[in-house]
């Protein structure tokens, strides 16, 4: 019978109660609240909401929030790995200055905004999904055809085509590569987890009505409130990353 040493259940409990602050506390609520102001009134908030008016909503907010979840964990992997690849005090001055530049940019483009401007991106958005939806009947069902052949019809083409959507919408966006700078500075698993459930939260009000939740805000007070933040983000990660 093996024995475990006498400290070792307090060591456990020690090491678990240690997840429940400092780093990963940190991590976890930093990548939330980010989330939360980068996603809403984003381009992805906005596929969410309008094909939610046209489609299942639980199928929606599958689709949609499965990618965004596969794109937080890729994420916060590559910002994990980057300071095992590089030097700790590049990949720490490489998230100073992406968060500088974001807050910056948001800034600069709040102030310049017009009240004519507000929301472009759900112009955008819906223009690429009439574009997208807009092709003839026939490509149409083609594509859907070959997509339940593929999947042997065990999973939606809408479900599909909402995952594929935002995951591309995604991919580049601020909020992926701010995700990357905060599992570099901080506790990955924070992040991710912070990360997931301010996903969640904006997805589910996209789906739920999110084209007159997020048009009845104003882009400019969000937009002033999300350059703030990551600002803030820098200055903390100037101050504090290499500890």
């Amino acid at each position: 019978m093996v024995r475990l040493p006498a400290n070792c259940f307090q060591d456990m409990l020690t090491t678990s109660s240690s997840l429940l602050t400092g780093e990963f506390t940190e991590g976890c609520v930093k990548s939330f609240v980010m989330v939360l102001l980068s996603e809403i009134g984003d381009k992805t908030f906005f596929i969410a909401a309008i094909m939610a008016m046209k489609n299942p909503r639980s199928t929606i907010l599958a689709g949609a929030l499965g990618a965004l979840i596969v794109m937080t964990m890729l994420s916060a992997g590559m910002g994990w790995a980057a300071p095992n690849l590089i030097s700790k005090y590049y990949t720490n001055l490489a998230a100073v200055s992406l968060f500088f530049f974001f807050g910056a940019r948001l800034i600069y483009h709040s102030y310049q905004m017009s009240e004519k401007e507000n929301w472009e991106e759900l112009k955008e958005v819906e223009a690429e999904l009439a574009s997208h939806g807009g092709k003839d009947e026939k490509s149409k069902k083609e594509r859907r055809d070959l997509l339940r052949f593929s999947l042997a019809g065990l999973v939606s083409p809408i479900f599909i085509e909402a995952f594929t959507l935002t995951f591309l919408a995604e991919w580049g966006d601020r909020s992926q590569l701010a995700t990357i700078g905060l599992a570099a500075s901080t506790n990955v698993v924070g992040v991710t987890l912070g990360g997931v459930l301010g996903h969640t939260i904006c997805t589910s009000v996209a789906v739920c009505g999110g084209c007159y939740f997020a048009t009845s805000l104003s882009e400019r007070m969000v937009g002033l409130c999300g350059g703030v933040l990551f600002i803030l983000f820098g200055a903390h990660a100037l101050l504090y990353g290499e500890e």
